[in-house]
């Protein structure tokens, strides 16, 4: 096996000769898309999601007896990793579960279970 690598690639030669590269930068934004789904509150704040379509913050910490902050900082993550988008209507921010990128990951991990 012969290495080679810059910032952002390395180079592996792979059991039948033929060169792999390997994406740092997207495996560390992959994990980060998985470790958001990988926790528990996050979990039961999508279940919630799906189960309501569309909330509040406000209406999420209450339903799950949270603090507001903690709320708020976990459907930070869940957003930075797609798997939520935000929709203004007036004053209040509605969250969604973004059913295409759930999609797009559960592919993935079915592909890597395989």
């Amino acid at each position: 096996m012969t290495l080679t690598s810059s910032n952002h690639w390395m180079f592996i030669n792979g059991s039948n000769g033929a060169p792999l590269k390997i994406d740092f930068v997207s495996l560390k934004k992959a994990a980060m898309i998985l470790r958001a789904v990988n926790h528990k509150l996050r979990q039961q704040i999508v279940r919630l999601l799906d189960e309501n379509k569309r909330m509040t913050v406000t209406e999420i910490y209450v339903q799950l007896r949270l603090e507001q902050s903690v709320a708020s900082q976990h459907l930070a993550i869940l957003r930075k990793a797609g798997i939520v988008s935000t929709e203004r209507d007036g004053k209040f921010i509605y969250y969604t579960i973004d059913d295409g990128r759930v999609e797009q990951v559960m592919k993935c991990v079915e592909n890597l279970i395989e």
